[in-house]
């Protein structure tokens, strides 16, 4: 289990970067994106699809923290 969790922090910071903009859209907080876990699914598809123009926008690198922070929560609660 610690290995899974240690591949997935891996492959989450190897999706991450930063950029100032993103893209004249509404930009949406890791908190927004745990709370709304649909979209979170699409923007994380949108974010892997086309990582070289999406990759790095502020909506990708806090939809790729909620995912991680989701899946720690979730980690946990099956270990309960």
């Amino acid at each position: 289990m610690r290995l899974a969790i240690v591949l997935l922090t891996v492959a989450a910071a190897a999706l991450t970067g930063c950029n100032d903009a993103n893209e004249g859209e509404h930009v949406r907080t890791v908190g927004w994106f745990l709370d709304h876990r649909d979209e979170l699914a699409m923007a994380l598809k949108a974010c892997r699809d086309n990582p070289g123009e999406r990759g790095k926008t502020p909506d990708c690198i806090n939809a790729n923290e909620a995912r991680k922070k989701a899946f720690v929560k979730e980690m946990k609660d099956a270990i309960k």
